[in-house]
């Protein structure tokens, strides 16, 4: 379950900071990408740049940072909250258990957690006299009923030199605790039990063995798709075309080059729940494809080309009842206006539509800036394309 999940790892003031090097090794292991906040006391048992290095991001401290880079601000705590699928805070101590029950926000860590929208796992570590106290007993009451999943610490030798129960757990119980709590997230989401299918990427139409027709889709909006269907709890199927980045951990995926492949493999899978067509498919083919490269001096400078299949157009000839089907659009000109003909005339249920020629969309780029047309709404969405996927589906399927 830890794999390809995203984790905000909390450090609170405690002597078991150190700890928590450990448990993000851990992580790392088990496929994690962790990032790490800490509270300004905890600096001061480990310090920032050992995390930092550890996890290769930036650790946030405070809210308003001093000498802040571009990839800081003080509204990280918003971003790193819609990030994350998971927050453990590891070790919590008493202080930072009382300001998370009494909804506190002085720090960024205190901050990212009335920011997040994704479980939270605290594992309180303190002095066995502190933990068993009245009002820690009353602050551990306080966070269950917000909702909050919470690991009881270990008996053992304290740092005080006494015995009792106070330690930070040991970091394999920690790791089947977040394992648990993912497993128990994905069964409840709003996909939980369906099938999709997403395509992404472009498709390839060869003119002979080194020369193709394609175009510059790098196929991050779909796998960013993928990975958020994924996360709201669907049982997904990637079908993409050549591309050059990291197939989503823990998905299975389908690789194709042309859009006939990718028109058969679609076939194969119409049956799921929800298909999202995000791949940019070449709309033409050559006529002819030769079997051996074309010499400069006996090639023909005109080349005749034949339509490919219109994918989305069958998969709305053929959709079944209760069936979703979102496509994409990609447009230089008249956004809505093409976007709209194109949701009615595919019967699709959703286009997400983005202009190529708009700064921070489009081919490539980490960010998109797109619109969700409906059969009766259209709502604008932009960010990273991970941001935009999330909220993409979220607004579909809470809505249904």
């Amino acid at each position: 379950m830890l794999s390809g999940k995203r984790i905000i790892l909390g450090v609170t003031g405690g002597i078991a900071a150190y700890k928590a090097a450990f448990l993000l090794r851990a992580l790392q292991k088990a496929g994690a990408e962790v990032r790490v906040t800490m509270t300004p006391s905890a600096t001061r048992f480990v310090g920032a740049e050992t995390f930092s290095s550890l996890s290769k991001h930036e650790v946030a401290v405070d809210v308003f940072p001093e000498n802040s880079s571009a990839t800081q601000s003080w509204t990280q705590h918003i971003s790193w909250g819609e990030w994350a699928d998971l927050f453990v805070i590891a070790p919590c101590t008493a202080n930072t258990l009382s300001k998370i029950a009494a909804g506190a926000a002085d720090n960024m860590l205190t901050s990212t957690v009335l920011a997040a929208r994704c479980p939270l796992l605290i594992c309180p570590t303190m002095d066995g006299e502190m933990y068993e106290s009245p009002a820690v007993q009353k602050n551990l009451d306080t966070v269950q009923e917000f909702g909050y999943n919470l690991l009881e610490p270990a008996e053992g030798y304290l740092a005080s030199g006494l015995e009792g129960k106070g330690r930070l757990p040991d970091t394999d119980l920690i790791l089947e605790e977040c394992n648990a709590i993912l497993k128990k997230n994905k069964s409840e989401g709003p996909l939980s039990g369906q099938k999709v299918v997403v395509t992404a990427g472009p498709t390839r139409e060869h003119i002979d063995p080194v020369r193709f027709i394609s175009n510059p889709s790098s196929g991050k909006m779909g796998f960013a798709m993928a990975e958020a269907a994924e996360r709201l709890g669907a049982d997904v199927t990637l079908i993409h075309g050549p591309v050059n980045i990291s197939k989503p951990a823990g998905i299975t995926s389908i690789e194709i080059k042309s859009a006939n492949e990718l028109f058969e493999k679609v076939k194969e899978h119409a049956n799921a729940d929800v298909i999202i067509m995000t791949a940019a498919v070449s709309d033409f083919s050559p006529k002819e494809v030769h079997s051996q490269k074309v010499k400069k001096d006996t090639a023909d400078s005109t080349i005749q080309l034949k339509q490919t299949p219109d994918i989305l157009a069958w998969l709305g000839d053929q959709k079944k009842d209760g069936q979703v089907l979102i496509g994409f659009a990609m447009e230089t000109e008249n956004l809505l206006e093409n976007a709209q003909v194109k949701l009615k005339k595919k019967s699709a249920d959703w286009i997400v539509a983005n202009a190529l020629n708009k700064e921070d969309s489009g081919f490539a780029s980490d960010k998109n800036k797109v619109h969700l047309l409906g059969a009766k709404e259209t709502i604008q969405i932009e960010g990273l394309k991970s941001d935009v996927a999330r909220k993409v589906l979220s607004h579909i399927f809470r809505n249904n």
